[in-house]
């Protein structure tokens, strides 16, 4: 793979555009992690009691795998502002974004129908399902149930509104200086902050999750992406260690998992309100440490083959691993904490593996380029 060389320092006018570059593997491989550790949260669960297998060695710090969303809405805003060409008509963006997510997507939720409802018992109503399948779900505070249809494909419906959006606002962004873009995102990143804590005090708990499930209210998440992608493409670059973001993310983790027993109830309190923000900017500075490191020729694991197919099919991944985690509750029922199920967790992370390949082999990518050539046509 080679990789794209800025001009140094070209005028403003001709910085207005993100250049086109090759795909960046790292950030594949990322798309693997983020996954993971949204399987590792539903597989060890939000409590003690809950989940498929709970690990002490694990929990609590694997709740924290739940902002793994986070990064993918961060992510999203990236990859689509970095590989946009200029003069693209928004259907044909539009289509390209339908081939790739609604097939699966629609594949998947077959098998959580009888997994869930018909086999699991889980009460549901038509309305609400309807709204899964188009993915306007995250839109109706009163669904039922609380993720209707696939549950984990929530996260798609707030996808959708964002490349709803993403044609509308390029050009604009793109007229944007650097610090402005920076301003705008800095500002939503705020406001996103001040929308849980006053979700917080005067939303039930049942309103509070929906809120922040609400497209609008991750709309932050994906600006930060987007401002990001355009910077970097105009030059900008951060002294940045993927090891010591690490680093210091872990540390934060650890805090934030405890701050309940280690802090005072209102420092506790804006933990609680600012981890979403937080995270995008942690993610956003991952994702750019990364894109550099592979800009300038450095290609670490993450780049490696095994890594970008796991990163390839991570979407098929993420849209069955909480119908695999359901169906083996059911089969065998929650076994008693142990640090074994570290091992446990492992297997099922392998076989859910394995049905990805499968599903993006045999459904995801045909059906893309079956969508795409009649769409060609």
């Amino acid at each position: 793979m080679s990789t794209a060389v800025l001009p140094h320092q070209p005028p403003l006018r001709q910085r207005a555009r993100v250049p086109r570059s090759d795909r960046l593997d790292s950030l594949t491989g990322l798309r693997f992690l983020a996954a993971f550790a949204v399987f590792t949260h539903h597989f060890t669960g939000a409590s003690p009691s809950g989940g498929v297998a709970h690990s002490p060695v694990l929990f609590p710090y694997s709740t924290m795998g739940v902002n793994g969303v986070g990064f993918f809405f961060v992510l999203s805003g990236f990859l689509l502002a970095w590989g946009h060409r200029t003069g693209t008509r928004a259907r044909v963006f539009y289509r390209r974004r339908a081939a790739r997510i609604l097939p699966l997507h629609l594949a998947a939720t077959v098998p959580c129908i009888w997994v869930f409802h018909v086999w699991g018992g889980v009460p549901w109503d038509l309305p609400s399902f309807l709204a899964s399948l188009v993915l306007l779900q995250t839109w109706l505070p009163d669904a039922v149930p609380m993720f209707p249809g696939n549950g984990v494909s929530w996260t798609l419906s707030v996808e959708a509104f964002f490349y709803l959006l993403f044609p509308l606002v390029i050009r604009g962004a793109y007229r944007l200086r650097t610090r402005t873009l920076f301003v705008v995102a800095g500002a939503g990143l705020t406001g996103m902050w001040g929308v849980n804590w006053w979700a917080a005090a005067h939303l039930s708990p049942s309103r509070c999750e929906w809120l922040m499930r609400l497209p609008v209210t991750r709309l932050p998440e994906f600006a930060l992406g987007l401002a990001l992608a355009l910077a970097v493409g105009r030059g900008l670059r951060i002294p940045l260690r993927p090891g010591v973001l690490a680093a210091v993310f872990a540390a934060y983790t650890v805090v934030y998992v405890h701050r309940g027993a280690w802090l005072p109830d209102p420092v506790a309190g804006q933990l609680s309100w600012s981890v979403r923000p937080l995270v995008a900017l942690f993610s956003v500075l991952v994702i750019v440490a990364y894109v550099q490191r592979e800009r300038d020729g450095w290609r670490g694991w993450l780049c490696t083959p095994l890594m970008v197919r796991l990163g390839a099919w991570s979407y098929a991944f993420y849209l069955l691993h909480q119908t695999v985690n359901r169906l083996i509750l059911d089969h065998w029922g929650r076994p008693a904490p142990t640090n074994v199920s570290v091992f446990t967790l492992l297997g099922v992370a392998t076989v859910t593996v394995a049905l990805s390949w499968a599903a993006y082999r045999y459904v995801e990518e045909p059906a893309r380029r079956a969508w795409t050539r009649r769409q060609s046509t």
